[in-house]
């Protein structure tokens, strides 16, 4: 995580970045740095655009479901969240890649928005959640301007419902909305909002219970090994057992299969190029 450094972002666009192909989802490469400033970036040039955070379950996701890996494909960033996956894009391409985790490009996002004078806004979890994220960004960021926060309702919303919030973010004029509804309902409604919500949307989903002090994280050197999905699973067995039994199996599987193909000569792999 950063935490001392600020970022003196130039007003041009910056250099193209490549995404690369990883099973069926397309995942954007570069330094941590690199998507910090490509997110205020995205602030600056368009008027509404939308971020995911990559892990194996949505690597997953986007295999067996067409439509969201449309969802997120059609991502102007999407960072490689998850370690197996900066670890299977070395393997594939030979390209070391960082880890650009939600947990950790949330807190740098805040400060570079508090050096740069942008503001934010905080979307999704609960009321509770909400109130322990804005205190502790306030007291971490006193300078920063927080433009709203709101939990929606935990069910569909109506037409009437979806538009009156829409027009209520919209009139806090936030740089940036952190969403927080989960995988894949984030990424859904970030999709289904681009356009509309005139912001950069970023899905961070469990990031605000680790920024808040809410949950703990591991050490680096698990994280490094790639074990948080293991302490997930032990706070919340029930929830999570099939989600890693089924998911984490068939991701190491296709892993497997790519890398031999890659290997063989037969999986030359794809790049593509976003501004």
């Amino acid at each position: 995580m950063l935490t001392n450094d600020t970022y003196t972002l130039p007003a041009i666009a910056p250099p193209l970045q490549v995404k690369r192909r990883l099973l069926t989802a397309d995942i954007t490469t570069g330094t941590f740095k690199d998507f910090v400033k490509q997110v205020f970036w995205l602030s600056e040039h368009k008027e509404s655009s939308y971020v995911c955070f990559a892990n194996v379950h949505m690597l997953v996701e986007a295999y067996k479901d067409k439509d969201f890996n449309q969802v997120l494909n059609n991502a102007d960033v999407a960072a490689p969240d998850g370690g197996p996956l900066s670890k299977l894009m070395k393997l594939l391409y030979g390209q070391q890649q960082d880890r650009v985790a939600g947990m950790d490009l949330l807190p740098a996002l805040l400060q570079e928005a508090e050096a740069q004078g942008k503001s934010v806004y905080f979307y999704g979890s609960t009321d509770d959640v909400l109130k322990a994220v804005v205190e502790t960004a306030n007291q971490k960021h006193p300078d920063l301007k927080i433009a709203g926060y709101y939990s929606p309702p935990f069910r569909k919303l109506t037409h009437i419902e979806d538009t009156a919030i829409v027009n209520m973010i919209n009139e806090a004029n936030p740089d940036l909305v952190f969403v927080a509804l989960g995988c894949p309902k984030q990424e859904r409604w970030m999709a289904e909002h681009k356009g509309k919500v005139k912001a950069c949307m970023l899905g961070v989903g469990q990031a605000y219970m680790t920024f808040a002090g809410l949950e703990k994280r591991l050490p680096k050197w698990a994280r490094d090994l790639s074990l948080e999905w293991v302490y997930r699973l032990v706070q919340e067995p029930k929830r999570l057992w099939k989600r890693y039994l089924f998911t984490n199996s068939l991701f190491v599987a296709l892993a497997v299969k790519l890398v031999a193909q890659r290997m063989a000569g037969k999986n030359p792999g794809q790049e593509s190029f976003t501004g």
